[in-house]
């Protein structure tokens, strides 16, 4: 409702003496002078600007005479001041008699065009020329001040009070006096409050007791016009009400009310509007009563105090209340105590501010501060500001003391504010949009609502984008709006009000802002003025007479592109009714004006009706559409109905708010009446002058009256005899007639509804929302039948629903189910004046306040209380409705935390718990299994028993989700099992998740479950692992070598630590399978246990013939690949069918299966690429492959790039290259090494990319080629030649998983791979290999029946592999020779093999050299295929020098 904005201002007022500090203010009733009091001084001040302009000091003898000035009142035409006088204390007690003076002030205006203050504009400045009333707006007028008349009562005056044309005044002995404002009593006689009956109620049968006591007089009052009557203080505390029974007011015809319970009242105010009176109460709290319309008696509507829960350290410390006030326009009170301290309330008791928390409270260092004191408190105009006189007057005795403080001198303080627009236009409750309206400009959260309304309204979206940060749940889908777009940011769109419109019109009276969200109009003094947020203009009237000429009375209104406002205009003295054009000059000429019978207080657009509500208490139905007749387009407005409510509304100034609704009891008359009534029939239904009428009425269902709080429904009366259509003279058709008024609730702030419609989202759409201040919020919910069936008649059809948030609600996006609300925030600027002499500025003493948006949930508040109720039925109807909306999860999470918290921690047993029933409720959701263990995991450990009670064992809900394929969740249930079973149950899981999650691949899930199986087997079981994350997108696709392998190619893993595995530095958990393993004081048994599931899974994916899998596999979880295969040689590794592994690995690396190119055989580029492919070994030296050197202080990128550099370029690029010569060979791998991220295997993008070739390969193609000459047939080779190959990505992982089979002795893999490739340089490699080396018989054997099967199936069914088969056929053949000698197989064994990881020792990297080259002399194949024993020494050397020194990271290798 109100926010507090900025600092507050300090108005310095003239220096005197401690005695002259002013203590009290009070506003003229047009709030546009200030009366402010010093004990011998009165003073007005002008509001804008905040300028002092006279001041009267009273002469030194007849201030000794009189005493000091104690309270001001104004007359209601400002012309008159009454002072009262207290007398000094040593008067009282020396004197016999006691005084009671009031002074009366005359305020006249100096003679003449005299102006204290003027602005000064330049010369020929627009302001200058033709402004009327310019002098009188723009200037603080010169005023003079005179004391003309003294009335001496006889008694210490307490309390005065202005009544319509005469002073109330209330003395200590007991009298009330009712003076003429001229100083006469006109003869009538004072009232002796001992005769004034006082009963509980009014009612006649209970005659009233008197006071009874002589000393009882009244401490405050104030008058309530609405109630007719007196709010009252007594000096003994207790509260009372006096009104007159009849129009006299003698002591015969005054009867008083009081509440028998208060004895504590110290102050009071009246809130005329909702006819509330605020009392303030010693204890600190306020206690808001209304008067009971049937018997009279006070009620208690509800208490404004501060709670232990917000306000531990004080909400008991605060002293008396002091002052109550409330606002301009009766929607907040502001209240301040003997303590110091302020705090706002909305009307009902919601509390919006309060300055005893916080940074009002305490400094940036946590040292507290000294509240505020506030001696006296005054609203300025439209409530903008509240000037405050601070506590600090003349019994302060420190201000002699610290005269140079400048807080310490008593001063004026201007509280700056910035309301809702809600407060003073409550029709802005149709809309989604929040506006707030300051003194000189507009906040709004425009670009956010307003897109989804357009969205919804045409299928155009606005361009203006929601800036700031990215929402959460930018990623979910929404049906027709983006979340990011509905939520937005915290950040206002500010709109400066124009200077030219504030100048002669401040301050703002009404703003409203269109559906779309694209348009502002705002209401000043006089006319009016809008802005479009396309353009950033504003438009203002052309003609300045006419702006100065009207008066908006009742608020206005956006229809479509039109302003519906309603006016007083000046010269012709008359009410109307006005629509201008938003695109036309804002001119009367292009307005459409229609009379209107009384002034028009509230008004409000409802799909194509204006509904008034006008000063007779009357309201009125008016039909408005587009009219397009001549050059200019205007909007027609017609009576429908006219709607008396005088009988019901006992003063037009108590509605607050009325609204036209298409809600009713009766549920789906909006959407079923189109569909079931046909035309001919529609009159008895609608009786109106064309069928468009028609459609409107029957929207137009019920008519919304906020009545002081009270919610009043009047529906159309559908239960009388209808008329037909033919019997009917259509000139004279009426619409229905409404029933009778029926409250549907109390204490309603505000009311939200909307005109449009949802079959998906009826329950939302044609609910009926109220704000109820301290109370929460309620809706008032239409029930559904299911499946379209009949309701039954005993049933209400519409139910109550109460709920509470946490935010002031401002809008309700219907839809989304969802609040928008504000918050003030506060920011400290304390640190900036760190000196001692700064210490005291206003800068320091309060915070800086800022406004900032906020939004919250309310659904799982609804469907509790549905369940509650035993509505589930309709709770699921509205769930599954608002399903699809990306913070439903977050719903019902909410729900179920909540009513576990209060149920599991309640201390009376609770007879009919909740829990089961929403367990049950939240199991009809597919998200049931996350939202309970999301709950259960932000839940502490105590509760959780009671809460898998009501929804089920956690080891079933464990197994549930296993079976659902959500391994995440399942990961968060093992937490669950881990805190609640023994550890064997929780391996057992752990075991099932893990296997499940190797399967799926799922590599950081799989990380996480090592680490937590590790943590159960080492008894660390009492730090439950870290909650899974979401798999990386690219963890299921490439080998991630660089990030996740850190073993030199040329040695076995074994002896690696499992600190070299680690993925990354932020990672908590090792990534390795055994993070521990060779440490000496890990588990042994726990490893092992975690090694033979590795092991498991590793030897089916190699059984199924997975490569791509297996290479995954190994490289995210740091699998040692070539010890195990190693193992596995002649068991797991061994390749059965060689047919059907070729077949399986063109499939998974997307590798095309060869084809014969159409062209002539004999092509010099085939002969060239045969005769070229079996120089491989010279032209790439398998050196980069076995022998690649590690060194621990080369940064990660660089060794990435140096390993790509050499294994990086294609086959066809390295064949160029080598037949080029070799000056060539750098031009072509620089380029590449240089493309690291493009050919790194890590980085690469998913492996099922579709294209053969990546586009760097094409250009190295093309930039090497284009040199050459070449024929068609050539071209046409080349292609065919780049169409066989795989993708770039693909070959790099079958080069890495040759060298693995390779140093693994694995060679009938290494054939397999050699074959798809197509690269007779590794077939002849390996048979050099076995020619140099002991291998076993058997795996030559079945290499050689591998072959032949290959080359059966090459004849019959891939023609394809034919040319390369027949390249290697002198490879084969010495294999075969090879086969027939039966090579013992013991030589070739290397010493490792069956050595199980744990075992191995530090020189298991040298034992590992005879694994595949052992026995290999130096020189052979050229000298580059093998690496030498010196060579292999010199790395070994450094990289245990790297481990040893505990450098070296997660590099690439």
């Amino acid at each position: 409702m109100y926010f507090l904005s900025g600092w507050p201002k300090r108005l310095l007022c003239p220096l005197g003496s401690p005695a002259e500090a002013p203590f009290h203010v009070q506003s003229d009733p047009q709030r546009t002078f200030f009366a402010v009091l010093a004990p011998v001084r009165l003073s007005i001040w002008y509001s804008r600007p905040s300028v002092l302009i006279v001041t009267y000091k009273e002469p030194e003898k007849s201030s000794s005479q009189f005493g000091s000035y104690k309270q001001a009142e104004w007359r209601p035409d400002s012309t008159m001041i009454a002072v009262s006088v207290a007398q000094r204390s040593s008067i009282v007690f020396l004197s016999t008699t006691a005084y009671g003076y009031i002074l009366f002030f005359h305020i006249t205006s100096t003679r003449g065009d005299k102006y204290l203050y003027e602005p000064v504009y330049p010369k020929g400045s627009p302001q200058m020329k033709g402004t009327p009333h310019f002098k009188e707006e723009q200037c603080a007028p010169a005023l003079n001040l005179e004391m003309r008349k003294l009335l001496d009562l006889q008694a210490p005056i307490m309390s005065l009070q202005s009544v319509l044309e005469d002073l109330l005044v209330a003395t200590s002995d007991g009298l009330l006096h009712l003076i003429h404002w001229e100083g006469m009593t006109n003869g009538r006689k004072a009232i002796n409050l001992c005769t004034v009956p006082f009963s509980a109620d009014l009612q006649s049968s209970r005659a009233g007791s008197f006071l009874g006591f002589t000393d009882v007089h009244i401490r405050d009052m104030e008058y309530c016009a609405t109630l007719d009557g007196f709010a009252v203080v007594f000096n003994d505390g207790k509260i009372g009400f006096i009104t007159p029974v009849s129009s006299r007011f003698t002591a015969e015809q005054l009867h008083g009310v009081w509440p028998q319970d208060v004895v504590d009242g110290t102050c009071v105010a009246v809130n005329n509007k909702y006819r509330l009176m605020a009392f303030g109460c010693a204890s600190g709290s306020v206690q808001v009563y209304t008067i009971d319309n049937a018997t009279g008696a006070m009620l208690l509507s509800h208490k404004l105090q501060l709670t232990a829960k917000q306000y531990p350290d004080i909400w008991n410390k605060t002293g008396a209340v002091k002052l109550v006030k409330w606002s301009p326009d009766n929607s907040v009170v502001i209240v301040t105590w003997e303590n110091g301290g302020l705090s706002l309330w909305s009307v009902f008791g919601a509390q919006l501010i309060c300055t005893l928390g916080g940074d009002f409270a305490y400094r940036s260092d946590g040292t507290k501060k000294d509240p505020l004191k506030i001696s006296s408190m005054s609203w300025g105009a439209e409530g903008y500001h509240l000037w405050v006189v601070s506590g600090f007057g003349a019994h302060n005795t420190g201000i002699e003391s610290d005269s140079k403080s400048i807080v310490k001198q008593p001063g004026i303080l201007l509280f700056q504010f910035i309301k809702s627009v809600l407060t003073v236009n409550p029709c802005m409750s149709n809309q989604e949009q929040v506006l707030l309206q300051g003194e000189d400009r507009l906040y709004l959260n425009c670009g956010e609502a307003s897109q989804i309304q357009s969205a919804r309204s045409s299928s155009a979206r606005s361009e203006h984008k929601a800036g700031g940060g990215k929402s959460p749940f930018a990623d979910s889908g929404l049906e027709s709006q983006g979340l990011s777009t509905l939520l937005g940011h915290r950040h206002w769109h500010v709109v400066q009000i124009s200077n030219t419109y504030l100048e002669s019109n401040w301050p703002i009276r009404f703003s409203a802002i269109d559906k779309l969200g694209q348009n502002i109009a705002v209401v000043g003094k006089f006319g009016f003025a809008h802005y479009s947020l396309l353009t950033k203009k504003w438009k203002l009237f052309g003609n300045i007479t006419q702006e100065q000429n009207m008066i908006v009375t009742g608020g206005l209104a956006w229809w479509n592109d039109f302003i519906v406002l309603a006016c007083y205009n000046i010269s012709d003295r008359q009410e109307e009714l006005r629509v201008y054009l938003r695109t036309s000059n804002l001119d009367n000429a292009f307005a459409h004006i229609t009379k209107a019978q009384a002034e028009t207080l509230l008004l409000s657009v409802f799909r194509d009706v204006v509904i008034v509500f006008r000063a007779d208490c009357s309201i009125c139905l008016y039909s408005i559409e587009r009219k397009s007749d001549g050059p200019n387009t205007t909007a027609g407005i017609q009576v429908l109905q006219e709607v008396s409510m005088s009988r019901y509304i006992p003063h037009p100034f108590l509605v607050v708010s009325v609204t036209l609704t298409s809600v009713s009891t009766e549920n789906g008359i909006t959407l079923k009446m189109p569909q079931q009534v046909p035309f001919r029939h529609q009159s008895s239904l609608e009786l109106h002058l064309s069928f468009q009428h028609f459609n409107l009425a029957r929207d137009a269902e019920s008519i919304m009256l906020n009545l002081a709080g009270q919610l009043i429904m009047m529906q159309r009366d559908r239960s009388g005899p209808q008329i037909r259509e033919k019997d009917s003279n259509p000139n004279q058709r009426k619409l229905l007639p409404f029933c009778p008024p029926v409250v549907l609730a109390q204490s309603v702030e505000n009311v939200w509804t909307t005109c449009r419609a949802n079959k998906q989202k009826r329950h939302l759409l044609e609910a009926l929302w109220l704000s109820c201040g301290g109370a929460g919020m309620k809706v008032w919910l239409p029930l559904f039948p299911r499946d379209h069936r009949k309701p039954h008649s005993f049933l209400s059809q519409r139910i109550m629903l109460p709920f509470h948030i946490n935010i002031y609600p401002l809008a309700v996006l219907f839809e989304d189910a969802l609040v928008l609300g504000a918050v003030n925030d506060t920011l400290l600027y304390d640190s900036l004046y760190a000196r001692s002499s700064a210490r005291e500025q206003l800068e320091v003493l309060f915070p800086y306040c800022v406004v900032e948006r906020t939004s919250q949930i309310y659904l799982h508040h609804i469907l509790r209380q549905l369940l509650v109720r035993n509505l589930g039925e309709q709770a699921l109807l509205l769930a599954q409705s608002c399903a699809a909306l990306p913070y439903f999860p977050h719903v019902l999470e909410l729900m179920l935390h909540e009513v576990l918290e209060e149920e599991a921690t309640s201390r009376e047993p609770i007879p009919d718990p909740l829990l089961p029933t929403v367990a049950k409720f939240i199991t009809e959701f597919p998200l049931f299994l996350q939202t309970v263990v999301h709950c259960a995991r932000k839940t502490e450990y105590a509760l959780w028993n009671y809460l898998f009670a009501a929804v089920g064992n956690p080891k079933d809900l464990f197994e549930e989700c296993l079976m659902a394929q959500d391994l995440d969740t399942a990961a968060s249930y093992l937490i669950i099992l881990q805190n609640m079973e023994v550890p064997a149950v929780s391996r057992q899981h752990a075991t099932l998740l893990f296997n499940t999650a190797l399967e799926q691949g799922k590599w950081d899930l799989c990380r996480h479950m090592i680490r937590f199986l590790k943590a159960i087997g080492s008894g660390e079981s009492e730090t439950p692992p870290s909650t899974p994350t979401a798999q990386e997108p690219s963890s299921s696709g490439g080998f991630e070598f660089f990030r996740n392998r850190s073993i030199s190619l040329s040695q076995s893993a074994e002896n690696v630590p499992a600190s070299k595995f680690s993925l990354q530095k932020t990672l908590s958990m090792p990534s390795g399978p055994s993070g521990k393993r060779w440490s000496k004081d890990s588990d042994c048994a726990e490893n092992m246990y975690i090694d033979m599931m590795l092991w498991r899974h590793a030897r089916r994916l190699l059984e199924e013939v997975r490569l791509k899998d297996l290479g995954c596999f190994a490289a995210q979880l740091g699998f040692e690949l070539i010890s195990w295969l190693c193992r596995e040689r002649t068991r797991a590794a061994r390749v059965d069918n060689f047919v059907l592994a070729l077949k399986r690995l063109h499939k998974d690396f997307l590798w095309p299966l060869p084809i014969i190119p159409a062209s002539s055989l004999s092509s010099p580029f085939r002969n060239g690429k045969y005769r070229t492919g079996e120089q491989l070994l010279k032209s790439q030296s398998a050196d980069p492959f076995l022998n690649l050197e590690i060194d621990a202080g080369v940064p990660h990128v660089q060794r990435s790039q140096s390993w790509l550099g050499n294994i990086g370029p294609t086959h066809h690029e390295i064949d160029t290259a080598s037949s080029h010569g070799p000056q060539m060979q750098d031009a072509f791998l620089s380029p590449l090494s240089n493309k690291g991220d493009e050919c790194s295997i890590g980085s690469a993008t998913d492996l099922t990319e579709s294209s053969s070739v990546v586009d760097g390969d094409w250009t190295m193609v093309d930039e090497n080629f284009s040199t050459l000459s070449l024929t068609q047939s050539e071209l046409e080779h080349i292609s065919m030649e780049l169409a066989s190959k795989g993708p770039h990505k693909s070959q790099v992982q079958l080069r890495y998983l040759l060298h693995i089979f390779m140093e693994a002795g694995c060679l009938d893999w290494c054939i397999v791979i050699g074959l798809i490739l197509r690269e007779s340089s590794i077939i002849n490699q390996i048979v050099v290999l076995i020619q140099s080396s002991e291998v076993d018989g058997e795996m030559l054997q079945n290499i050689k029946t591998g072959l032949h099967a290959v080359d059966r199936w090459a004849s019959t069914d891939c023609p394809g592999y034919k040319p390369f088969l027949n390249i290697i056929k002198p490879q084969v053949q010495k294999l075969s020779e090879l086969t027939e000698e039966q090579v013992q197989p013991e030589a070739f064994q290397p010493v490792p093999v069956g050595k199980t990881p744990e075992h191995a020792g530090p020189r298991a990297e040298e034992s590992r050299g005879s694994l595949g080259h052992g026995s290999v002399p130096p020189g052979e194949v050229g000298g580059g295929s093998l690496v030498s024993r010196k060579e292999e020494d010199t790395t070994r050397a450094e990289e245990e020098d790297s481990f040893q020194d505990g450098t070296y990271d997660c590099s690439v290798s």
